[in-house]
């Protein structure tokens, strides 16, 4: 049996997941809850957040995120990806840094825009 604490709502429901009977969820106040339990144990994901080197503008770097969850196993690798990026100022936000990240379909995108340093 696996303890966590459901992060969907701000409630943080003490879930108890039965590894043993199908993955049953208990301690749930919500149907969420007990997807969240389940995905949590059966196969863990991460929205990733980051920031990438970037030339030409009013700062150094540039923060940037997944466009949607990927599998916690592939964290490390994904980040990795994000040495070799290095954008050129101006930089408008929600723009595809690293594509399709490990086959997972995810892009890393910026999440804000960067003027040109004047």
């Amino acid at each position: 049996m696996r303890e966590l604490t459901c992060i969907v709502c701000p409630k943080g429901c003490r879930l108890k997941v039965d590894e043993e009977h199908d993955w049953a969820v208990t301690g749930n106040s919500c149907p969420r809850g007990a997807e969240y339990g389940k995905a949590e144990c059966v196969a863990p994901t991460r929205v990733v957040t980051s920031t990438v080197r970037i030339e030409g503008g009013t700062h150094r770097r540039i923060p940037v995120k997944t466009s949607g969850p990927i599998p916690k196993k592939d964290v490390f690798a994904a980040m990795a990806l994000l040495d070799a990026v290095c954008l050129q100022a101006p930089v408008e936000a929600h723009v595809p840094v690293v594509r399709d990240i490990l086959g997972t379909g995810v892009d890393f995108i910026t999440t804000r825009a960067m003027k040109r340093e004047d």
